[in-house]
């Protein structure tokens, strides 16, 4: 096996979609495989010019429900610097969480060997950044604005 190919998720509109996602997380359609979505099959998009992608699919996204035999989340991983970077967007973006409380700052979680921020998509679709630079990204931020991470 040489890596995750894809993950698929349903969206009601997926060039929507894609918009947000590149918005978000930088994620553009592929552009090789845009002939896919004409017809009812996936827009893929992708951070890394197609090695990893989301594949949109038209549909109705199913809640996430607890202990199921499904996926439930979809973690990206960045830099330090593209981790710091997405904090400083929070505002501009308004993500929620799982709980449809708001993303903020105060949101990461510092796990002993990486951060992670957990978000939702505006479809449902569990989200997480997460960053192993964690020399790096403590250092940020304790400089940033002297709030504790959980």
């Amino acid at each position: 096996m040489l890596q995750i190919d894809h993950v698929e998720l349903f969206v009601p509109d997926r060039y929507e979609a894609a918009r947000w996602y590149e918005r978000v997380l930088g994620l553009r359609v592929v552009p090789e495989f845009e002939p896919w979505a004409t017809g009812g099959g996936p827009l893929m998009i992708s951070t890394d010019e197609g090695n990893t992608k989301l594949a949109l699919f038209e549909g109705t996204p199913a809640p996430p429900q607890p202990r199921t035999a499904a996926f439930h989340r979809v973690a990206f991983r960045v830099t330090s610097e593209g981790f710091n970077e997405f904090l400083s967007r929070l505002p501009e973006f308004r993500l929620t969480d799982a709980k449809d409380q708001p993303v903020t700052r105060k949101s990461v979680v510092d796990h002993q060997k990486a951060y992670s921020i957990y978000f939702t998509d505006p479809y449902g679709h569990l989200l997480e950044l997460t960053t192993y630079d964690y020399a790096a990204t403590t250092r940020a931020l304790s400089g940033s604005d002297g709030s504790e991470v959980s």
